[in-house]
């Protein structure tokens, strides 16, 4: 595994073999291959590259290493949410010599394919990177319809076989990034991947963990774009806790209101169950109030008295001004949520019923804490 910056590489030094396809081992991703080189009887490990010449790149560890295919490489990203992607395509050309000899005058050229249509005829990496040993980017945009993205570098008999030896062809590749181009996220409830709310987290990061709820805890996180976001981590485990991620769902995207705290998003991948929201700054108004003392905030009494107006605003756009009437029947001080401004949002919908009109009574069952 390789960390730059923000972002977080899976490792990819699967040998390979001569198996044609091998799946990572978080299973989120795959790759496989074609052909046999020209020198694979003598050489082991001939599916993977490693650095022989100097680089004079950043985020050098991204390319120390890379994969190589005889014919055609192939990779696949499985479980994404669907929309349009940026897919970034790392390279650096490693494996030739820069010197003064005939073996200096090797030349690697393939085709690059997204999602089967051609993005990139007859690429050359020294071409490109204006050198060897210097990293080139790709990017492109990807439109992921069926949750799945495919990559496929091709080699179609172009450039050298023998310089500087005779493995030394065909596609190579360093490093892939594929992110998410969601816009519009006060607009509409967005899918997130699993790898993107890990990203975001930094792997769910105990150092980014900003509360406990009743099923599961909550991180903070920073979208690609800068976006700030709470991310809730419901146990799918629990029947419970099923119930109250739909529910969660179902309410609040529905409703906005200034004093309603904002849904960006789900996501629904493997065993996990997470929702998204709007980053709150000072988090809920009970450790504002009873917290440890370092986190506690001095209210004066025209805040508390603006904290106690917008919660009875949130109220009664829930209980009389909304299309759909709800009943929350859990607020609490830790399901007031306060923003950088100190102005409240309602949280945590998981409990909460819809009213029809014409009833009359609400049901005094015990809800909550």
């Amino acid at each position: 595994m390789v960390k730059t910056n923000s972002s977080t590489y899976d490792d990819d030094s699967d040998a390979g073999g001569l198996a044609k396809f091998h799946l990572s081992g978080s299973r989120n991703w795959a790759f496989s291959t074609t052909g046999k080189f020209l020198d694979s009887d003598i050489r082991g490990d001939y599916y993977t590259a490693s650095n022989i010449s100097t680089l004079s790149v950043d985020n050098v560890d991204l390319y120390m290493d890379a994969r190589v295919s005889p014919i055609s490489l192939t990779y696949y990203g499985f479980c994404l949410g669907n929309g349009n992607y940026t897919v970034k395509l790392h390279f650096a050309e490693i494996m030739f010599i820069d010197d003064q000899t005939f073996n200096s005058l090797g030349r690697r050229v393939f085709d690059i394919y997204i999602q089967g249509k051609l993005v990139k005829k007859d690429f050359n990496i020294v071409d490109e990177a204006r050198g060897i040993g210097k990293a080139v980017t790709l990017p492109f945009t990807a439109v992921v319809s069926s949750n799945t993205l495919e990559i496929r570098l091709y080699w179609a008999g172009k450039g050298t076989t023998s310089l500087p030896t005779r493995s030394v062809y065909g596609p190579l590749i360093s490093a892939i990034t594929a992110e998410s181009e969601l816009k519009s996220l006060d607009l509409r409830t967005g899918l997130f991947s699993l790898r993107q709310i890990k990203a975001a987290t930094n792997n769910f990061d105990n150092a980014n963990k900003i509360g406990e709820g009743g099923f599961g805890p909550v991180y903070k996180g920073c979208l690609s774009d800068g976006t700030l976001i709470a991310v809730k981590q419901l146990s799918s485990k629990s029947r419970q806790g099923n119930r109250e991620f739909l529910n969660e769902i179902g309410m609040i995207s529905a409703l906005q209101h200034a004093h309603l705290v904002k849904l960006y998003g789900c996501c629904v991948e493997g065993d996990q169950l997470l929702l998204v929201y709007e980053y709150m700054e000072n988090n809920c108004l009970a450790r504002a109030l009873f917290g440890p003392e370092e986190h506690q905030i001095r209210l004066d009494w025209p805040t508390r008295y603006r904290i106690c107006v917008g919660i009875a605003r949130g109220l009664a756009y829930l209980h009389e001004e909304s299309r759909l009437k709800v009943v929350h029947r859990d607020i609490k001080a830790t399901n007031v949520l306060l923003d950088k401004d100190l102005n409240p949002k309602i949280s945590d919908f998981g409990l909460a019923k819809l009213d029809e009109e014409d009833n009359t009574h609400i049901s005094t069952r015990i809800a909550g804490t």
